[in-house]
């Protein structure tokens, strides 16, 4: 992995991965939006794998911290929706040619992760939403690592309390049956474990400086978040164009 004998490459790495670990801490979620992007930047081999096997680690974590509060039916409501679009990923991602191309899908994903996050678009909380809303989570989170924002848009009339827990063991499964079907899609790699392991330092950095920070955390970072995730996707389409 030439990452790994360039410590300008690794510094941006780090850096990376402890402001988008600040993100997921202060917000419950948006690791995979503010990290895929700048990653694929920087190596199309730093995703979708390895961002998906941090994604496992942490929310495993976290929905084991808050275990009693996790609703139980929605969460097998969610993971009935994200197994259908774990489906449509895997059999996308096993349809596509080449990098090249990979490039300029999840640039156009990651996209449309930002347009679902500044929609605006409200949509009632009920079975089916969720079921659908959990797909497009599933089909996204495959392909780039980046399934938060269907998931925000459905529960973001809840409140962080409430939502916090089946969100999280949410993601544990859902991650890790992404994580399943890019292997079985052929776009797993053998290093994608151990460019995750070089990122739990900075992750944990990311987490303890989370801590620190005020309660406006929400107001001041999601701005800033949804324009640099954008300026990557607009990249990384014209790099998958040209």
């Amino acid at each position: 992995m030439d990452i790994l004998s360039s410590p300008v490459l690794l510094a941006a790495i780090f850096a990376i991965v402890a402001a988008a670990s600040v993100v997921q801490a202060g917000l419950g979620m948006g690791f995979g939006l503010a990290s895929a992007p700048l990653l694929a930047l920087i190596d199309p081999n730093m995703v979708p794998g390895p961002v998906l096997i941090l994604a496992v680690a942490t929310s495993v974590w976290a929905a084991w911290r808050e275990h009693g509060s996790i609703r139980w039916s929605e969460l097998r409501t969610g993971i009935a929706g994200r197994i259908v679009g774990v489906c449509a990923g895997s059999l996308l991602l096993a349809s596509l040619a080449n990098q090249h191309i990979f490039v300029l899908v999840f640039g156009t994903l990651i996209g449309s992760a930002v347009l679902l996050s500044v929609s605006g678009w409200r949509l009632p909380f009920n079975r089916f939403t969720l079921l659908i809303m959990s797909a497009f989570s599933g089909l996204m989170g495959t392909i780039t690592s980046v399934g938060a924002p269907p998931m925000a848009l459905i529960y973001q009339s809840r409140s962080s309390h409430e939502a916090r827990p089946t969100l999280a063991a949410f993601f544990s499964i859902g991650s890790a049956l992404s994580l399943l079907g890019l292997y079985i899609s052929g776009w797993g790699k053998p290093d994608d474990f151990l460019l995750a392991l070089l990122m739990v330092p900075p992750m944990l950095l990311g987490t303890f400086i989370a801590r620190k920070l005020s309660s406006g955390f929400d107001k001041r970072f999601r701005p800033m978040l949804l324009i640099i995730s954008a300026a990557a996707a607009a990249v990384l389409i014209y790099q998958g164009l040209t």
